[in-house]
């Protein structure tokens, strides 16, 4: 008797944990996705809202914070932001990649790496004249450490392409210097699945669009 109620409470106990599981993913794709796919600025604003809520409810779940601190980068990006909002969201993006590495015991992966990469970026793209030094080396150290893990991880070539694209032509940037970052990062974007949350897939979208720009004639 003792033997089958402690086979229940087991399988209680499983079940439970499962279902919290299933829960968490649920909710944190469904918000994600809605984050990623609006074209709504204030829109966009609600769903990061609601990511940094889910990295509250489940505090101890690392990717809840890694969404949250992304989504908190992207909102950085915004148009019509002064530099003191631009910087704000990026604090919360630091925040937020500082209780994610936390959870994982301080263990990177080329995904983290990614990250830290793009908040230096977009640290750069406040003041890139006087930030440059600073976070154009943080950057680039970032994402060759993601290299070394995972040299077929698209995010690095993404965001390669995305800093040349906006770098001046007389410093080695623009359409031309680009293009083959994007081209690298599309052949790899095709294949990721994107069927699990857990398991990054963003900037595919983006790179395609920044592809087909940079395809066109360079006027930078």
């Amino acid at each position: 008797m003792r033997t089958l109620i402690l086979v229940i409470a087991t399988a209680a106990f499983v079940y439970i944990n499962h279902a919290h599981g299933q829960d968490f993913k649920a909710t944190l794709e469904k918000t994600f996705t809605a984050f990623d796919t609006t074209h709504d600025p204030q829109k966009q604003v609600e769903q990061s809202n609601k990511l940094s809520l889910i990295a509250k409810k489940w505090n101890n779940e690392a990717m809840a914070h890694y969404y949250a601190s992304l989504s908190k980068v992207i909102l950085s990006y915004t148009n019509g932001l002064d530099a003191a909002k631009r910087d704000a969201y990026l604090d919360d993006a630091d925040k937020e990649y500082d209780d994610m590495m936390s959870n994982m015991g301080n263990k990177p992966t080329d995904e983290t790496y990614v990250l830290a990469a793009f908040i230096a970026n977009a640290r750069l793209g406040v003041d890139g004249a006087n930030r440059w030094q600073k976070y154009g080396k943080i950057f680039n150290e970032n994402l060759e450490k993601a290299k070394e893990l995972n040299p077929d991880n698209p995010r690095i070539y993404y965001l390669q392409g995305t800093s040349k694209r906006f770098t001046p032509k007389m410093f080695g940037g623009g359409k031309k210097a680009a293009l083959p970052y994007f081209e690298k990062a599309e052949g790899l974007f095709a294949k990721e699945s994107g069927d699990d949350i857990l398991k990054p897939s963003w900037g595919k979208r983006t790179n395609t669009y920044f592809l087909n720009d940079c395809k066109g004639e360079d006027k930078d």
